[in-house]
């Protein structure tokens, strides 16, 4: 089966908010996204609420419940207290841990397992005795997949920025392909799930999916929420979906 896919509302929702005004309408796009074949929505809620908004989160899930039942909700963030805290009131099917700083503008790499596994492993527990799926923010490392197992994780999400950020250097972008590849291969023996998320476009997924056919999900935001200015949201949806394998 290809990777499903969630669709980040990150970009819609800093659209948004660069005026105190209800549009672009997150939940509206969202809807729009489901509808459109989409098997998933994905937030990543800061502490500084520049895109997504706690608010927002609530009405994703009415959304997914009363209208989308057998999509998934993807909440992605730091595990501090308050963030742990709302999950558990929102309810997803599946949280994302990062090893994001708050001021960062972006998820820029993975989580260092071995070293942060004393902080890891109680949070991956409680997220998990919470009937959540857990999926730990992982950079191209083959060595690093069996720390992420002994966390308690279900799965890990392959950071894709570098790949992606080979978009005109086809040999890197392959070298990079490749790490990530091992990287999955590895996982799976380890009998983790693989994701994946970052800078992945129509262009370069199809390659992602070829050499990975066991992907689980892709989450995509910025390149998915570029490409819907000029093909519109249901049009965006559907071409990432055929680049995934549908």
């Amino acid at each position: 089966m290809p990777a499903k896919l969630s669709v980040n509302l990150n970009a819609v929702a800093m659209l948004r908010n660069r005026r105190d005004l209800p549009w672009p309408s997150v939940t509206g796009l969202g809807r729009i996204a489901l509808a459109a074949g989409a098997h998933g929505l994905t937030v990543h809620p800061r502490p500084d609420e520049r895109h997504t908004r706690y608010s927002d989160l609530p009405e994703i899930r009415a959304l997914i419940d009363d209208e989308f039942p057998g999509a998934e909700f993807n909440i992605e963030g730091y595990p501090t207290e308050d963030f742990l805290a709302l999950v558990e009131k929102n309810q997803p099917e599946q949280v994302t841990l990062v090893p994001d700083d708050p001021a960062q503008a972006t998820s820029d790499h993975g989580w260092n397992f071995v070293a942060q596994a004393a902080f890891l492993t109680p949070i991956v527990k409680r997220l998990k005795k919470g009937g959540f799926r857990v999926s730990l923010f992982s950079d191209a490392d083959p060595d690093a997949v069996s720390a992420a197992r002994d966390t308690g994780a279900d799965r890990i999400e392959l950071y894709t920025g570098p790949y992606g950020g080979y978009h005109s250097d086809f040999a890197k972008a392959a070298k990079e392909l490749e790490r990530l590849g091992k990287t999955a291969d590895a996982a799976f023996a380890a009998g983790l799930g693989v994701n994946a998320g970052h800078d992945l476009t129509v262009k370069n997924l199809p390659p992602l999916a070829k050499r990975i056919p066991a992907l689980a999900e892709v989450s995509i935001g910025h390149g998915l929420t570029a490409d819907a200015l000029e093909y519109g949201m249901a049009g965006t949806v559907g071409r990432f979906l055929k680049a995934c394998g549908w």
